[in-house]
């Protein structure tokens, strides 16, 4: 049995949609939750689901905030009336997007794409979800900035980390650092990760501009067109972060 939940602030949707999923029989809906701050609230109180279906613009936010405060343990399928949301929708944990009004074969090829993810007899909780997310993701290749009441192109290429200051997260290159719409958790699961590795909390960097590692008594790395920040690697990344530099 596949157990759901439903995030979504608009009762008669929210109605509609379960009444939808009633027609799986493979599928237990086992909660409604409408806020921010209710689904907060319940996945820290709750196991949980292996599979959430979410609306965006919630009544006190953006479901993506729930996400950001809590560590999901489970597929996400976005739904929403608001189509400009696609490419963030590509963060932790989605496997499909659905506009609004859902019909039934756009819900049916979602709940079939989730079931490709998930081995037969194997639970989600037994699986590596963000690795299997990357596999299906598009990834990243350029992102668009504002500059004032212009827009910018900038080839993720020409980036040589990316960094969160202020609870913005900006696209260092050569030129400047442009404050970007990602969070760092969402650049970690779309940017090609053969060259782009997140070292801490606080940065993603590129394999192509690092000047120098400092191995000793820490981690430290020297990088072209580096921000005032320094630039180290967690402890509990070290590891990893070496066997990701010799691939």
């Amino acid at each position: 049995m596949i157990t759901s939940i439903i995030i979504e602030d608009e009762k008669p949707a929210a109605r509609k949609l379960e009444r939808m999923l009633g027609l799986f029989t493979e599928i237990q809906n086992v909660a409604m939750v409408n806020s921010v701050e209710e689904a907060v609230e319940y996945f820290n109180n709750n196991p949980h689901p292996d599979l959430i279906f979410s609306d965006i613009v919630l009544g006190d936010g953006l479901s993506f905030d729930i996400f950001e405060q809590v560590p999901v343990k489970s597929f996400i399928i976005y739904t929403t009336a608001f189509d400009n949301y696609t490419l963030k929708a590509f963060k932790l944990n989605s496997v499909d997007y659905l506009l609004k009004p859902i019909i039934e074969e756009d819900l049916r090829n979602a709940i079939e794409k989730y079931k490709s993810f998930v081995p037969q007899n194997q639970s989600h909780n037994e699986l590596n979800l963000k690795d299997l997310i990357k596999k299906e993701n598009p990834k990243l290749s350029r992102i668009l900035v504002k500059i004032g009441y212009n827009l910018k192109i900038i080839p993720v290429a020409e980036v040589s980390c990316f960094f969160s200051e202020n609870k913005i997260v900006y696209a260092q290159t050569s030129k400047r650092a442009f404050p970007t719409d990602f969070t760092l958790d969402e650049l970690e699961n779309i940017l090609e990760d053969s060259h782009f590795y997140r070292v801490n909390r606080q940065f993603i960097i590129n394999l192509d501009y690092i000047k120098n590692i400092q191995t000793s008594p820490v981690y430290k790395l020297e990088m072209q067109y580096q921000p005032e920040e320094e630039i180290t690697v967690s402890r509990d990344r070290v590891k990893e972060f070496k066997e990701w530099l010799a691939r």
